[in-house]
């Protein structure tokens, strides 16, 4: 698999990611750098969207998810460390999903509808006959055949401990059972855990490449998986120490490697407990709708801090002109930090993406 069709040049970018992901020097960031093709790779017939079709995680229709597989990375050029990926994806929790939340289409998302009425009565079961699993299972199978020799398929945004129960039990009464039964709830992240590596094991070994890589929001050269806790913003630090540090330690023990969602401003007094826990590798930071956005300076000293901790950086969304003026204000705050990032940026053209490889480089 040294070469795909929509990355010619594969095995050279899995070894630059490599070596990044040791802790080596590439001269410059870590990019996920995308352009538009003048011409598309090929000709993937047009498909009519169903009627009612709200969002691309839909699992209404089989064959359209199947349809927006193939048309998903024709008219894109991958540059830097971009990896060409799809996702069996049916909602930014499928682990909920799995576990016996009913998904609700919602427009460019789907929302899990809680499942847990009583704690006395839940139960954490991988159930075979579970509609969405199985989907997930038939889709990544399609996506693999149909990728071979072209694009890699990324594991599904499956989401763990407190987002998931969240999504089972349902946010306020989640906060409840943090003070009236936390034992219950300790009991419920040991179980969720332990069933997310039941699924998560299934499908890496569907997906995973000859070299044993694996790709969740970025490619690295094992078992990867993007760790969150979106919860965590309705909770105190002791709160965050005690329930779900344990969970990350237990998680990305099981990792080889691992990118922590790090989403919004009342995310940030978990910082230290984040860094805190060694086997998370690199922190990506989501300032989060209406306020600053992640290249503005006003976030540089977190970013500061999470390097100085051994940690890396992922920065998404620059794009164009504007992307290149902030990629440079960036290199010249963190010069001897850069290599220490990874920046996605999506470019207008590929010379325009080449010129932000050119600018960052060291």
């Amino acid at each position: 698999m040294g070469k795909l069709l929509y990355r010619a040049d594969f095995d050279e970018a899995r070894n630059r990611l490599s070596s990044w992901w040791d802790g080596n020097d590439i001269g410059r960031p870590a990019m996920q750098i995308t352009a538009p093709r003048q011409t598309p790779l090929e000709d993937v017939p047009q498909m009519a969207a169903p009627a009612g079709w709200v969002t691309d995680y839909s699992t209404t229709d089989f064959e359209y998810r199947v349809y927006l597989s193939r048309k998903a990375c024709v008219n894109t050029n991958y540059m830097a460390e971009a990896i060409p990926v799809v996702s069996p994806n049916l909602a930014p929790n499928c682990l909920a999903l799995y576990l016996g939340c009913r998904g609700i289409d919602q427009p460019d998302t789907v929302w899990c509808e809680p499942c847990i009425e009583s704690p006395e009565t839940a139960i954490f079961l991988n159930n075979p006959d579970n509609f969405y699993w199985n989907f997930t299972q038939r889709l990544t199978g399609e996506q693999l055949r149909l990728g071979a020799n072209k694009f890699m398929v990324q594991f599904p945004d499956l989401i763990e401990g407190l987002d998931t129960l969240a999504a089972m039990r349902g946010t306020e009464h989640l906060l409840i059972d943090l003070i009236d039964r936390p034992e219950w709830v300790q009991t419920s992240l040991s179980m969720i855990t332990e069933k997310y590596f039941e699924y998560y094991n299934i499908l890496y070994e569907m997906i995973q490449d000859e070299r044993g890589g694996s790709c969740y929001w970025a490619w690295a050269p094992g078992r990867i998986a993007k760790l969150q806790c979106d919860f965590s913003a309705m909770i105190s630090p002791d709160m965050f120490a005690d329930f779900m540090v344990p969970v990350l330690n237990t998680m990305t023990d099981l990792l080889d490697y691992s990118i922590y969602h790090w989403d919004g401003p009342g995310a940030i007094p978990h910082h230290e407990c984040i860094l805190s826990v060694p086997g998370i590798n690199m922190i990506q930071w989501t300032s989060g709708a209406g306020i600053e956005p992640v290249w503005d300076r006003r976030w540089w000293p977190l970013y500061h801090k999470t390097i100085d901790a051994g940690k890396k950086m992922m920065l998404l969304g620059f794009q164009g002109e504007e992307g290149l003026y902030y990629l440079e204000q960036l290199k010249k705050e963190f010069r001897e930090k850069l290599s220490h990032f990874m920046i996605s940026l999506k470019a207008d053209t590929v010379k325009q993406g080449e010129k932000a490889i050119s600018l960052v480089s060291l």
